[in-house]
């Protein structure tokens, strides 16, 4: 694949709305009005905030330029979905205490996550039966189940979706149909309630939308929405002996994102705001942020002790030691791009300078050119340029 240039970057994916929305679909967690409100914002160089309702697309000349931009920008991030090889993705076991498992997609078979596809999955196993954490992409749950079977022949009793991204929450229809109750954060399911405007899907065309709705499952099936929810509060379970606490995040990867903490294995999945392959991701049309980020980090370094095992929804395990470094450069960076915005310097000039260029060498697939869209340094870069001229505008 020839790699996409940074400058070759923002003349494809326009202002930085267009470019968040074309990072949000890349994930495949798609709100349509949102994006179609980023669009709409492109020409101010803004990011959208996160939608919570659903409404008619207008059709006006303006809605209708904004809706094509929003097709466009689907097309391009979901380049990634329509390449992945599901057949060949395969379900690796690993085992971190004497209940509590991960599961692990296949590598170099997911074009938008090559170290590995999909998401990971948490598995506690147990005669009171089974919780999951995450469910990955639609396709792969037979393959998951298989997984679990070898595990524990106790039934699924739950599945909590970290947050609402298809490679963690597109199999929750199929699990509920198996009898799990599906829980997660309220934002979350306000997220996967809203529908594809019409417009934007007849725009986008047939092969996209079926590659989204075979990953994700299908929009209009009420079971893929969780059943139980939670807001700040979070929500606590007591199974097989051990307690699992599900912890809301400060909003970050989106403003729907949970750890799961197993308290007596020392456990915790904490999804996406922490990733050690590529730059962090920042769901902007889903009420992420950077600066969440950071408070998430925090949050992490008070609940874990020096042994606790950390899994990511991406990258390697990890413990809490090797999360300093990682705030410190998301720290480092920002500090970068003010000094440019600062200087009234455009997003442009800002991806020229290359910002991340300090460590581009250390982070493992930071460069590699994601499908369509560039990496996710430029990602990275243009999320933060985004939030900082925004905060500065009057």
């Amino acid at each position: 694949m020839k790699r996409l240039t940074r400058r070759g970057f923002v003349r494809l994916a326009g202002f930085t709305g267009v470019a968040a929305a074309v990072w949000s679909a890349q994930e495949a967690s798609i709100a349509p009005v949102a994006l179609a409100k980023a669009s709409r914002t492109s020409a101010q160089a803004q990011v959208a905030p996160a939608s919570t309702t659903s409404a008619p697309a207008s059709t006006g000349n303006g809605d209708a330029s904004a809706l094509a931009a929003a097709a466009a920008a689907i097309q391009q991030g979901g380049a990634a979905l329509v390449g992945i090889d599901y057949p060949s993705i395969e379900i690796s076991t690993q085992q971190l205490a004497s209940n509590v498992y991960v599961l692990t997609g296949s590598p170099d078979v997911d074009p938008g996550h090559p170290e590995a596809a999909g998401g990971r999955i948490g598995v506690l196993v147990g005669p009171d039966g089974l919780l999951l954490v995450d469910g990955q992409y639609a396709p792969l749950t037979d393959k998951v189940v298989a997984a679990v079977q070898q595990l524990s022949s106790s039934p699924i009793r739950f599945l909590v979706n970290t947050h609402e991204h298809p490679d963690h929450a597109g199999g929750n229809a199929n699990f509920a149909r198996l009898g799990a109750l599906i829980l997660a954060r309220e934002e979350e399911r306000q997220d996967l309630a809203q529908p594809l405007p019409p417009a934007v899907g007849n725009a986008v065309g047939a092969e996209l939308l079926q590659a989204l709705q075979t990953a994700a499952g299908s929009p209009a099936d009420p079971l893929r929405l969780p059943v139980l929810t939670y807001s700040a509060g979070g929500e606590q379970i007591r199974l097989n002996g051990e307690t699992i606490d599900l912890i809301p995040v400060p909003s970050s990867h989106t403003h729907g994102d949970t750890i799961v903490r197993f308290e007596g294995a020392d456990v915790m999945l904490i999804g996406d705001f922490y990733r050690n392959y590529g730059y962090p991701f920042v769901d902007t049309l889903h009420g992420g942020s950077t600066s969440g980020i950071l408070q998430a980090l925090d949050l992490v370094t008070s609940l874990a002790g020096p042994d606790t095992k950390l899994v990511p929804g991406h990258g390697g395990i990890v413990t809490v030691g090797d999360l300093p470094p990682y705030r410190d450069m998301v720290v480092a960076v920002q500090a970068n791009i003010q000094q440019m915005v600062d200087q009234g310097k455009s997003l442009q000039d800002v991806l020229d300078a290359n910002p991340t260029a300090a460590y581009d060498a250390s982070v493992a697939g930071g460069t590699t050119p994601l499908p369509g869209v560039g990496s996710s340094a430029d990602r990275f870069v243009t999320t933060i340029y985004a939030e900082l001229t925004a905060a500065a505008a009057p």
